[in-house]
């Protein structure tokens, strides 16, 4: 339980409070390294046999090739595939039945757009001049930051049916579950929202359009994009059959942006859930408390209201006890005639 993990603040528990959160970060600090080198072993181990297979046949296909082709001679095959691949990286598809539609056109600078606001980068199509390349450094830094913006902007206002969603539920099954039940349930339906719009859909109507592509790796795609790790190894509209590739790539170009919303408003409501968020373990104050976990560990029932949740303070909570006063004594007058000062309430908090 991760509120065990937080010491209760007092005068005498900071300076051990303060020792645990910098064991806890080498801990983290270690486990991160751990896992990067873990990845690697990994990857090397299942990836290395297909490129050294691949690389088997490449070099076998090309011997061949230059057995059948005498008069050619290695040096040319070499500027030749050179030239080809240098093409192939920068977007240029050497192949006779490609379409001939521009790297550059609006649908395709658009999407291009989109990688670099988005910080998505597939680096399959680059900027190639110098202007080009100075005038990307110089979006970039003014379109990152508007984009950040922009998706925090409506990410706020989505959590508006949120917060109304999580309110039904705490009035509908309040009574029944405990605060933390009911906010595992309402991110389980906010997930399961987000993954069939943006994840399942789009992975049928890729894998549908991209003759290449199979439904991993459609998949593979969306996740890899919407995740914003943009390898470049899958790009939707690059194949030698796509018809209309500049809106195409128009309509992915929306699909990523409504896309990097939804998991931007997954991972906020996520992270809203204190047991749910272990960056508090890292991040604590020096007492060891943060108002999250306190207004959690009281199992505070959350609201719904005009301006989002709403969760009521502790002083609003407690009921306070009236008390009538009355004088006492044999000569002392009836309570309805005592003055209005005596015969006052009195609340004791």
């Amino acid at each position: 339980m991760l509120l065990g993990a937080f010491p209760m603040g007092n005068k005498t528990g900071a300076a051990p409070t303060n020792k645990n959160g910098k064991c806890r970060f080498l801990i983290l600090c270690g486990g991160y390294i751990l896992f990067l080198i873990l990845g690697a072993a990994m990857f090397s181990a299942i990836e290395a046999p297909k490129i050294d297979d691949i690389s088997k046949r490449v070099e076998t296909f090309r011997n061949q090739f230059l057995q059948n082709h005498a008069c050619l001679k290695d040096e040319d095959l070499e500027d030749f595939l050179h030239a080809i691949i240098t093409a192939n990286d920068r977007g240029i598809s050497p192949l006779r039945n490609a379409s001939n539609e521009m790297n550059w056109s609006f649908g395709q600078a658009l999407f291009f757009s989109s990688t670099v606001v988005t910080t998505i980068g597939y680096g399959r199509v680059t900027p190639l001049s110098q202007t080009g390349k100075i005038f990307c450094i110089i979006y970039a830094t003014i379109g990152i930051p508007l984009t950040l913006l922009l998706l925090s902007a409506m990410v706020e206002r989505l959590l508006m049916p949120a917060n109304w969603l999580l309110g039904t539920l705490n009035s509908k099954l309040g009574h029944l579950y405990q605060p933390f039940n009911i906010r595992l349930l309402h991110l389980s339906i906010v997930v399961a929202i987000v993954a069939a719009i943006f994840f399942a859909i789009p992975t049928a109507i890729f894998a549908y359009l991209e003759p290449a592509w199979g439904t991993l790796d459609a998949f593979y795609y969306c996740f890899i994009s919407l995740t914003t790790i943009g390898l470049g190894d899958y790009i939707p509209g690059e194949g030698v059959s796509i018809e209309h590739r500049s809106i195409y790539k128009m309509f992915i170009t929306g699909y990523l942006i409504c896309g990097l919303i939804a998991m931007m408003f997954v991972l906020t409501i996520f992270y809203d859930i204190p047991q749910l968020n272990l960056g508090q373990l890292f991040t604590e104050s020096v007492n060891g408390e943060t108002e999250k976990l306190r207004l959690s560990s009281n199992n505070t029932t959350c609201y719904s209201g005009p301006s989002g949740l709403y969760m009521p303070q502790r002083d609003e909570d407690t009921r306070r006890a009236v008390v009538r006063i009355r004088p006492h004594g044999d000569d002392s007058p009836s309570p309805d005639e005592a003055p209005s000062s005596l015969n006052s309430d009195m609340r004791i908090p």
